[in-house]
C-alpha cells in the first residue's frame, strides 16, 4: 500500500560541525541543513512516503542550502513560507560518542514567526498525518498560531508530536506548562530519554507513559539510545532492543527513527484518525523498523537518514 501524505509543520536549522582549521587561532565550520521537522520530512520523503514540509525558508545562503537539500530528497514545499527573516543557526560540538552539544544562533529567526494567515492557506485534505514538535511549539511569536492548527486538524488527522526539548533556548518549564495539552491533541507522543529527564526527571519511563496516556495521547515512544524503545498503546507496553550500529554520530537519529515510525504505520493503513485500529502488534513491528532506520542514520555524518533502498538492503544482509 502506497502511504498516504504527511504534512511536518517546524523548522529548518543549519547544523554547523566543528572541524580542526588550517591555521591557529582559526575554527573550521562544515555546515549541513538540519533541524528536526526538516530532519523528518526528508527521511519520510527518502522512504517512500509523500511528505509535506510546512517551513518558513529564509532566502539567505542557508535558506537557499535547505530548499536544495528539501527538493532533492523528494519533500514538497507547496505551503512552505518565503521569509524575509535570516535562518536559524546551530553550531554543533560532537564528543568521543557522537553526542552533538549545541549553541543557538535563533533570535527574530524565520522559523518562530508563524501567523494564522499563512497556516490558514494550508490545505490537509490529502493528510493521513500531522507531526510538529521542537521549537516551534514553544517559541514566540509563533507557537500559539502552531497550536491552534494542530487543534483544528486534529478531527481529521492523526497528530504526532516529539517535544525534542532544546533547553539552551527554551527553559524546560516551558514545555512541561505546554505538554498536557499537547497530549490532548496528540494521538502519537515520540520523545528520547533525554527529554524524558527534563520533563518528568524524577518519573520512570513506565509512569511517565502512564501521565501521557492520562492526558490523552494513546501511543507513546520513548526512544533510549543503546537500551532500546519502549512503546507503550493505551498502557500495553513492548520494549524493542536497539540496532547495532557503528556510530559515526547521533545527529538526526531520533528524527528518523520517528519518520520510520510514521512510514510504516502509514504503509499499513493506520494512519488518518484516532488510531482506532492499531494493535500493539502493529507498533512493535513499526518501532523494530524505525530503529533501523535510525541506526543507518547515525552510521552516517550529520543528519542525512536513509533512502529506502538502503534500509531494505540492509534488511536482507541482516536475513542471510
Amino acid at each position: 500500500m502506497t502511504p498516504r501524505q504527511i504534512t511536518v509543520l517546524g523548522e529548518c536549522v543549519a547544523d554547523a560541525f566543528t572541524e580542526p582549521a588550517q591555521a591557529v587561532n582559526e575554527l573550521a565550520l562544515r555546515v549541513l541543513p538540519g533541524g528536526g521537522p526538516a530532519n523528518t520530512a526528508v527521511a519520510l520523503a527518502r522512504l517512500g512516503t509523500p511528505a509535506c514540509l510546512l517551513a518558513r525558508l529564509s532566502g539567505d545562503v542557508f535558506g537557499r542550502l535547505f530548499r536544495g537539500h528539501l527538493e532533492a530528497s523528494g519533500v514538497d514545499l507547496t505551503y512552505a513560507v518565503e521569509a524575509d527573516e535570516p535562518s536559524t543557526l546551530a553550531v554543533a560540538e560532537l564528543d568521543a560518542r557522537g553526542q552533538a552539544a549545541y549553541s543557538f544562533h535563533a533570535q527574530n529567526t524565520a522559523d518562530w514567526q508563524w501567523t494564522a494567515g499563512e497556516l490558514a492557506r494550508v490545505d490537509l485534505s490529502g493528510t493521513a498525518c500531522l507531526h510538529t514538535g521542537s521549537l516551534a511549539l514553544v517559541r514566540r511569536p509563533g507557537a500559539a498560531a502552531v497550536e491552534d492548527f494542530l487543534a483544528a486538524a486534529a478531527p481529521g488527522a492523526t497528530i504526532s508530536i516529539d517535544p525534542n526539548v532544546r533547553p539552551l533556548l527554551v527553559r524546560p518549564e516551558v514545555y512541561r506548562d505546554r505538554l498536557a495539552h499537547w497530549c490532548e491533541l496528540a494521538d502519537i507522543l515520540r520523545l528520547s530519554e533525554d527529554d524524558l529527564e527534563l520533563l518528568l526527571p524524577d518519573a520512570s519511563p513506565e509512569k511517565a507513559c502512564d501521565i501521557w496516556h492520562a492526558a490523552g495521547a494513546r501511543l507513546v515512544v520513548i526512544t533510549r539510545g543503546a537500551a532500546g524503545v519502549l512503546a507503550s498503546l493505551d498502557g500495553e507496553r513492548f520494549r524493542v532492543p536497539a540496532v547495532p550500529a557503528d556510530v559515526v554520530d547521533t545527529v538526526g537519529a531520533g528524527d528518523s527513527f520517528t519518520a520510520g515510525l510514521l512510514h510504516h504505520l502509514g504503509a499499513a493503513g493506520l494512519l488518518g484518525g484516532r488510531l482506532s485500529r492499531l494493535r500493539l502488534d502493529d507498533v512493535a513491528d513499526a518501532c523494530r523498523f524505525a530503529s533501523r532506520v535510525a541506526a543507518l542514520t547515525c552510521s552516517v555524518s550529520g543528519p542525512n537518514p536513509p533512502w529506502l533502498r538502503q534500509v531494505q538492503h540492509g534488511l536482507s544482509c541482516a536475513n542471510r
